[in-house]
């Protein structure tokens, strides 16, 4: 059936998930992890189990370009 938006992320197997350096102790963070087709999942860390989202490369270099050039400053707390 392959990935899709809203896979458990236990039915992706054992892929290497990565958190951000700056994420806390009590878990406020989301993980990623690149699959072996090259898209690359997205899962929060308090909930390793449940959904993940999958994205394409290209939507996760939008986004990690985006934050790096400041786009998303108005949602920092």
């Amino acid at each position: 059936m392959g990935t899709y938006n809203g896979i458990s992320a236990a039915e992706l197997g054992d892929i290497a998930w990565q958190k951000s350096r700056r994420s806390n102790s009590i878990g406020n963070c989301v993980e990623m992890a690149k699959l072996s087709d090259g898209s690359i999942a997205m899962r929060n860390s308090r909930f390793p189990e449940g959904p993940a989202l999958i994205y394409t490369q290209g939507e996760i270099d939008a986004l990690i370009l985006g934050a790096k050039d400041g786009d998303f400053d108005n949602l920092l707390g």
